[in-house]
């Protein structure tokens, strides 16, 4: 199991670097349509949301580590206060609560 992680960590510090090392992009010098259609096109990217907070949008579950899920990811764009612009990974599993 230890390995599992070290793996993973180690794949997410690879990916965050390569995204890092590009220039950083911010969903506030974009359209809520256009923001969408980046992430669509890159699968994955990390954006400002503004100030100094930054998010990592991926377009579809297959972006994320294995075992995790998808939820919707809202923020601010040009032209609105919140936009769906794409998914975020998460442990989360969105189907517990239907467990009872």
């Amino acid at each position: 199991m230890k390995i599992w992680k070290l793996a993973f960590v180690t794949t997410v510090m690879i990916a965050t670097t390569i995204t890092v090392a590009e220039a950083r992009k911010s969903t506030l010098s974009y359209t809520c349509h256009q923001a969408r259609n980046l992430v669509h096109s890159r699968g994955t990217i990390l954006m400002s949301t503004g100030g100094h907070s930054y998010e990592r949008f991926v377009s579809n579950r297959s972006f994320c580590p294995f075992g995790d899920y998808v939820k919707r990811a809202y923020a601010p764009t040009r032209d609105r206060r919140s936009c769906q612009v794409g998914y975020t990974c998460t442990m989360d599993n969105p189907f517990e609560l239907l467990r009872d």
